[in-house]
């Protein structure tokens, strides 16, 4: 069974504030993104990295093979999709902005997926009451027993994975468009320390445990 990665580290980082995209700041030494492209390899038998349109040209020894990416997230994914090669069994798509992914978290869900799963991805409970609105009026508050705080890396069929995204559809991660086209997606544990790094607070978390 062969297995690729797509690291996808094509977005603009507007919410971080800084002068060049999130995936490019120093963490501990090295770029964010690649401290991402080092957790997958050790699983990956090829890694795809997805760059902004402007970097695709500059070189990435951590990668083997770089492409441009696409104006939504759905669409990088499908830039990095392309340039799997069509043999491939098993496909882990990771944000570049989750630098803190374990290769134990990586084996989880590829795991997963080699027992029978469409899909599998990382889930942590949900520990604050999460209540839904309108406006600013609250119409509900759901039951957080039923509820998983989603993350990358997620691992998937490459076949069902390529199915999801034909036409072109876009969500905010890949097993909502496995889930869409009937896949089963299993959901394994997460890592509390497996943190997204959208700002500079959570920049700076992810030096202090590093360090």
């Amino acid at each position: 069974m062969t297995v690729w990665a797509v690291i996808v580290a094509a977005g603009s980082g507007s919410r971080f504030g800084g002068t060049q995209p999130k995936q490019y700041e120093e963490l501990a030494g090295r770029r964010v993104m690649d401290w991402s492209l080092d957790a997958a390899r050790p699983t990956a038998d090829g890694v795809v990295l997805v760059v902004p349109r402007d970097r695709v040209d500059q070189p990435e020894a951590g990668a083997d093979r770089v492409v441009a990416g696409g104006a939504t997230r759905s669409a990088s994914v499908r830039a990095g999709l392309a340039a799997v090669p069509e043999d491939c069994d098993i496909v882990v798509v990771h944000d570049a902005a989750r630098p803190l992914a374990s290769l134990a978290l990586f084996e989880s869900v590829v795991g997963t997926v080699l027992a029978g799963a469409d899909g599998a991805i990382p889930g942590i409970a949900v520990t604050d009451t999460i209540k839904r609105l309108d406006g600013y009026e609250v119409v509900d508050t759901l039951e957080r027993d039923d509820l998983v705080a989603v993350q990358t890396p997620q691992a998937f069929r490459a076949d069902v994975l390529r199915r999801a995204h034909e036409g072109e559809p876009d969500a905010t991660d890949d097993a909502t468009l496995v889930e869409d086209v009937g896949g089963i997606v299993l959901v394994v544990d997460g890592e509390a320390t497996n943190l997204k790094i959208t700002g500079p607070v959570d920049l700076a978390i992810a030096t202090l445990h590093l360090s």
